[in-house]
């Protein structure tokens, strides 16, 4: 006689099995001889995720999960707002994992990921098991101080990259020479760190070319932030006298904003912007919080393997993870997504995980499409730590200070060469 846990399984997979049928979506049910890799998120992370199992574990059952059909990168988005290329530079699909790497790749929203019975749970109820699941859920956004959600619409993050990038472009170009450009930069932590001051350059450099008489203001919520003194060497030598950086000790606090009409308070003053680029703090994306991997405003994790501390058998890599000393970086989300892909990949083969894993991250900063600047670093995992490498001999540092122009131009050209280098190993 069929008991009834027998019975639902039963029911489960005939289910699966039907729907798959009726809607084109492939067959859900988990094989019993099979392993299954369920990834949420299709960014850095997530395809570099689908791209390595396949490779290190080609027998594995891959699932892809992202809502969007396209991907635009955060990096080189700042180029984009520049008018130095078009938003098709930073798209990317998922194509060729599917087709080369036959990666199982569904657009749906997800709804959370149920570590109790091993499913990835869509928005429409449907359950997908998994035998590990990877989930990169990037960033939130922290609203508060009246940037509410909709404020987006008259004064954008453009921190996650696409509509954003378009409507702050546009702006930049509609604004009147002679006009102010204001960026509220958020605290630590935050998607990464040199950003926001690369977008200063950049948006500096439109400027020059096309409206010189225009200024910009940095209200930052920190006082200092990442490759600082090459920034402001830079921006010394290229801009002078058009960008002004007020720290949070010393005009940059922000205490609220209207959106609407494109005015921060801070502690001193209203200030009045044409432009008004508001990047708010930050946290792990809402999927990591309704699947309970969080605690506080990002993910705990196992720092050899990227397993969650709180939820067994799912793996968090990318912004959303506490991995610091790296940057929230999408360089450090590939690295992350290499990490989990290959240890996971010798776990379902009953093999020693490698220990102690190595990971890798570098930052390239346009300046200027000519002058560029960097900072590199090689990381150990260690036991419960991450440890960077920064005494050993060649494991990374920064762009020299005070370079002479050829050194600047050819790290521009290497910040081109990363780019399309990491597309190529995430997406090709």
């Amino acid at each position: 006689m069929i008991n009834r846990r027998d019975f639902n399984k039963i029911l489960l997979g005939t289910t699966a099995l039907s729907f798959a049928a009726c809607t084109g979506m492939p067959d859900l049910s988990l094989p019993a001889n099979r392993k299954r890799v369920v990834i949420v998120g299709g960014g850095f992370g997530g395809a570099t995720a689908a791209k390595y199992l396949k490779k290190f574990s080609p027998e594995t059952e891959v699932f892809l999960i992202e809502q969007n059909k396209e991907y635009h990168t955060c990096p080189f988005s700042n180029t984009v707002i520049a008018g130095m290329n078009k938003i098709d530079y930073i798209k990317h699909d998922y194509k060729t994992l599917q087709s080369k790497y036959k990666v199982i790749v569904m657009h749906e929203k997800v709804k959370k990921v149920d570590g109790a019975t091993n499913n990835v749970i869509l928005e429409d109820g449907t359950a997908i098991p998994y035998t590990k699941a990877i989930v990169a859920p990037g960033i939130d956004f922290k609203y508060e101080k009246g940037y509410v959600e909709g404020s987006e619409e008259y004064a954008p993050h453009a921190y996650k990259a696409g509509a954003q990038t378009l409507l702050l472009t546009e702006q930049l170009q509609n604004m009147k020479d002679g006009g102010t450009f204001v960026m509220v930069s958020p605290k630590d932590p935050f998607r990464c760190p040199p950003g926001p001051y690369e977008r200063v350059s950049l948006v500096a450099h439109y400027l020059k070319t096309n409206k010189p008489n225009s200024k910009i203001i940095i209200l930052d919520q920190k006082n200092k932030f990442s490759k600082q003194a090459l920034f402001q060497e830079g921006w010394e030598k290229l801009y002078p006298n058009m960008i002004e950086w007020r720290n949070v000790e010393f005009g940059g606090k922000v205490i609220s904003v209207d959106a609407k009409n494109k005015i921060v308070k801070t502690e001193e003053e209203d200030v009045e912007a044409d432009v008004l680029n508001y990047i708010p703090d930050q946290k792990a994306g809402k999927l990591a919080f309704d699947s309970g991997l969080t605690n506080g405003d990002w993910c705990p994790v196992n720092t050899k393997t990227f397993e969650s501390k709180l939820v067994k058998n799912v793996y968090v890599i990318g912004d959303a993870a506490v991995a610091s000393p790296m940057p929230k970086s999408g360089f450090s989300a590939n690295s992350h997504a290499k990490i989990a892909a290959l240890q996971i990949s010798r776990i379902l083969a009953n093999k020693p995980v490698v220990n102690p894993p190595k990971l890798a991250n570098t930052c390239y900063s346009l300046v200027s499409p000519n002058y560029g600047i960097s900072i590199a670093a090689i990381y150990e995992a260690q036991e419960d730590k991450i440890v960077d490498l920064k005494d050993t001999v060649g494991a990374g540092g920064l762009s020299p200070a005070h370079a002479d122009e050829g050194i600047r131009i050819q790290e521009a050209q290497y910040a081109v060469g990363w780019y399309k280098n990491q597309m190529s190993d995430i997406f090709r």
